[in-house]
């Protein structure tokens, strides 16, 4: 079983040994939101079922999301629906992965411990290290067909982890009980440009680390002695289970997450909504610098 990361090797291994597990592809542009399609279209590892971020990872206009937001979290029940659809069952080992340094294929990781998915993991290098290693691709179409696809009834358990709202975070502002790490990178965070947002800045109080510092030079996370380093360096003293992570919308946010849980710091929580819901009500607080 495969919690927070697989290398190719191993996933190589675990495709042939017949074991029930399905792969996520779920690369995206943010951008250019029709590019992970195309994508996924020219080339994927066999049998890598697409799960796009605005279709299938978010509720963006939904009366039951979970989350606010540019990228809202679909509610508990809803997921575990689309998971049915395409045939996944409980008993199987998700692998997720993307072209974009684990940006995306992050938030089904999340969503999967969520709805209390224990055997899921992020492919280390993501689609760049399995093409290095010779590995096999497929090319097609993104949805896959109801007639071929045997459903499920996906059950969701007890969450296996954290979500805060934009209320907690507000209500735990200041204190030692929460430490907000932001995940967008330097310039964002400073307030100094602004691309997507209404406002610029960052919620008073948090401390910045850009989710692609977990990554080496190939795209690979850092060892886990070096991740906890850093971590530890940038906490300086703040006690790991009080950290909240969260980015522009909740989803590059995740890869600090699970750095933090492979580093051996524990699982953190995430706020969802992230900047994007933060710096909707002109009533919350906003720093800059």
């Amino acid at each position: 079983m495969y919690q927070t990361l697989i290398s190719v090797p191993q996933l190589q291994t675990l495709l042939a040994s017949g074991q029930p597990a399905m792969v996520f592809d779920c690369s995206f542009e943010l951008m250019q939101p029709e590019a992970g399609d195309a994508q996924y279209s020219q080339a994927h590892i066999p049998g890598a079922v697409r799960a796009d971020l605005d279709r299938h990872l978010s509720a963006k206009g939904a009366a039951d999301a979970a989350s606010g937001g540019r990228h809202p979290l679909p509610s508990r029940e809803s997921f575990a629906a689309w998971l049915g659809s395409i045939g996944f069952d409980n008993g199987m080992q998700a692998v997720v992965y993307d072209r974009q340094g684990v940006n995306y294929c992050g938030r089904l990781w999340w969503l999967l411990k969520w709805v209390g998915q224990d055997n899921v993991a992020v492919l280390d290098g993501g689609w760049q290290a399995w093409q290095a290693s010779g590995g096999g691709a497929q090319s097609g179409p993104c949805e896959r067909s109801e007639a071929k696809t045997l459903r499920s009834n996906y059950a969701p358990a007890p969450a296996n982890t954290t979500l805060v709202t934009t209320e907690t975070v507000a209500k735990q502002l200041g204190r030692p009980t929460q430490t907000v790490i932001d995940a967008r990178g330097a310039p964002r965070f400073r307030g100094e440009v602004e691309p997507l947002d209404p406002v610029a800045g960052h919620i008073p109080g948090a401390l910045n680390r850009p989710f692609s510092l977990n990554l080496d030079a190939n795209g690979h996370f850092k060892r886990a002695d070096q991740l906890r380093a850093e971590f530890e360096a940038l906490l300086a003293g703040r006690d790991p289970a009080t950290v909240v992570h969260h980015c522009g919308s909740g989803v590059s946010a995740v890869p600090n997450l699970l750095a933090m849980e492979v580093a051996g710091l524990g699982r953190s929580a995430l706020y969802a909504g992230s900047w994007s819901e933060w710096c909707s009500d002109p009533a919350r607080p906003c720093a800059q610098g």
